[in-house]
């Protein structure tokens, strides 16, 4: 069975108020990606405090929007840390099943 982002992100992106906050905190996320990359490459007397506060905020409207979908476990960032924790345990069951393997 293949996995589809596009029905991935349909399925878990239904509530009109969760899109709401999701295109408001897609927009605040890539201005306060920009205000801090461009802080660090070209400092132009910017507070990079702001890139932070819109970045923070950008985080908690996507959290909300997924509270409300009840499915906060579908965000990002869980996603990710899920699928390295798998990664992690699979390895040391593989090094475990070497060194068992070889005694």
């Amino acid at each position: 069975m293949s996995f589809s982002l596009v029905k991935a992100m349909k399925s878990t992106h239904r509530h009109p108020l969760n899109k709401t906050f999701h295109l408001i905190g897609l927009s605040l996320y890539v201005f306060a990606l920009f205000t801090l990359i461009s802080h660090l490459i070209v400092d132009h007397g910017q507070n990079p405090m702001l890139g932070l506060t819109l970045w923070l905020t950008a985080i908690n409207l996507f959290f909300a929007g997924h509270t409300i979908e009840n499915n906060v476990g579908a965000m990002t960032i869980i996603v990710l840390l899920k699928y390295f924790r798998s990664q992690l345990h699979r390895n040391r069951l593989n090094r475990l099943s070497t060194l068992v393997a070889s005694h």
